[in-house]
């Protein structure tokens, strides 16, 4: 599965290896084309995932801001619901294409 921005891969990785919560797919941080991602200072906080890493693309010198998220902590309640832990994968935003 690839993620991919205005022509740009952001994310390779093989579908076993990513995780489909509520209609997103989490990539591996491992998979995310190194350099891509930058911390974002934008807050939020899931009632049964945690607390949201937010983080923008960096992609020709040109930023685009909260592309992408993961929960770096998720709380105990993510772990039990979902049966895995989540907490080194990143999903996108609707404006990336996910997909073979």
């Amino acid at each position: 599965m690839k993620a991919v921005f205005e022509g740009t891969t952001i994310a390779e990785a093989d579908e076993t290896d990513l995780i489909s919560i509520e209609g997103n797919w989490y990539f591996p941080l491992t998979s995310v084309t190194p350099g891509v991602l930058v911390e974002s200072p934008t807050a939020y906080t899931c009632p049964w995932k945690g607390a949201a890493q937010y983080y923008s693309f960096m992609i020709d010198g040109e930023t685009h801001a909260d592309q992408a998220w993961g929960y770096p902590h998720p709380y105990q309640s993510a772990f039990e619901r979902l049966g895995k832990d989540i907490s080194g994968h990143v999903a996108f935003a609707p404006g990336v294409e996910v997909g073979p």
